[in-house]
Order: structure tokens, then sequence, then C-alpha cells
């Protein structure tokens, strides 16, 4: 079968930094479409950050899904313990906000005008800049059109 996000996006692998921000990181923890492509895209990557945003909002997601029924008690527990134990000793570099990253998410929330962003989603973007990471992963739509506007390239690409 076909994926169409595949056929748009070929892995740079020459590229030094990606970044994930919650709703990629989610994937990896709860499977839902587009977790194979990732799992693929990641898999053997050593120069992935993300950060404790990405990790909080995860959780959220996670715990949201439980509410709604379609995440056991269970998985909701194990998703969070795994996001928290993996936040020191993971697969990724994780970063912690700090008044800078702030300051350069104010920044791109006055000077990114093209796209509506929230508060969290300047932060990302702050976070994968100071990162200097040249890939953004990202499911959000519009996070993704503001990845492109502060010249980072996106995975998986156009949705």
């Amino acid at each position: 079968m076909t994926n169409p996000i595949s056929e748009r996006w070929t892995a740079p692998t020459h590229l030094p930094r990606w970044y994930l921000d919650a709703s990629a990181l989610a994937k990896l923890y709860v499977r839902e479409s587009d977790s194979d492509l990732l799992d693929e895209a990641l898999d053997g990557r050593e120069d992935l950050t993300t950060s404790d945003l990405s990790i909080t909002e995860a959780i959220s997601a996670a715990a949201r899904r439980h509410r709604e029924g379609t995440l056991s008690a269970p998985d909701l527990a194990r998703v969070r313990s795994q996001l928290v134990a993996d936040r020191d000793d993971g697969p990724y570099r994780c970063m912690s906000l700090v008044p800078e990253l702030h300051r350069e998410a104010e920044r791109i929330l006055v000077t990114v005008r093209a796209v509506p962003l929230r508060a969290s989603d300047a932060l990302h973007l702050a976070q994968a800049i100071s990162a200097r990471a040249t890939v953004f992963l990202t499911f959000d739509r519009r996070l993704a059109r503001a990845a492109e506007a502060v010249g980072l390239v996106v995975f998986p690409g156009p949705v």
C-alpha cells in the first residue's frame, strides 16, 4: 500500500539535528496514523532533540485520549512513565525552557505574520532554532507552515 506522505518526503540523512514537537513525539509512544512512517524516518538517527514542553503536551494528548475512552488507564500510565524516563535517558536530547527561549518565542510571535501562532507553537520553534535543528518534525499543519516560515525543513512535508 502506498503512503502519500512517504511519496512526498525523502529523509535527508546529512542534516545535523531534528526537532520533534509534541504531535511527532506522541506518535512514538501511542500508535496512530503515521507512527510507522515516523519510526522508519527516525530509525538509527542520533541527532534528535525535543523539549520538556513536547513531553508535557504529549502526556496531555495521551490523557485526553484516556478521557475520551480510546486509551486505557494502564496504557496512559505506561506512556507517561516511558516519556518521563526517556526525558533523561531516551533516544533524544531534551531541552528545558529558559528565559532566552521565551524571548526568541516572543520575537517569532511578532515577526511571523503569515501564520497565526499560539505561544506554545512559538516556543517549539524557538527551541528548534536554539538547538540548531534544520528539520522540524510535526503533524500540526499550522505549526508546519510556521516552521517553514522561519526556514526549517518540515517532516513529513506539506500536510
